[in-house]
């Protein structure tokens, strides 16, 4: 079993960065595929990014490319999201997630653990 917890987030003017923590117990982070999901008031949550199990690999919703880094650590079972560029629309609480059998999924379905989020929001 994997316990994620996410910090990191806060109140940032638009164009600022910020960088997200998620941070998880057990032994077995790196047999887990990590994700990033969003959600918003009254909206459904949505995919933002996600790493592989060693990292090599990373995938993001078209939205936040250019502008999210997704990145892990493995020896510190850390996976983090670097977010530049923010704008009031990405305004959102932000998940982390692990998902053992499948990497670059966007359907929250598939993720086994869930963190319980953090809140993002980016004044104009």
């Amino acid at each position: 079993q994997v316990q994620l917890v996410e910090s990191g987030g806060g109140l940032v003017q638009a164009g600022g960065s910020l960088r997200l923590s998620c941070a998880a117990s057990g032994r077995t982070f790196s047999s887990y595929a990590l994700g990033w999901f969003r959600q918003a008031p009254g909206k459904e949550r949505e995919f933002v990014a996600a790493i592989s199990w060693g990292g090599s690999s990373t995938y993001y919703a078209d939205s936040v490319k250019g502008r999210f880094t997704v990145s892990r650590d493995n020896a510190k079972n850390t996976v983090y999201l670097q977010m530049n560029s923010l704008k009031p629309e990405d305004t959102a609480v932000y998940y982390c997630a692990a998902d053992r059998t499948s990497f670059r999924s966007t359907n929250t379905n598939d993720y086994d653990y869930w963190g319980q989020g953090t809140q993002v929001t980016v004044s104009s």
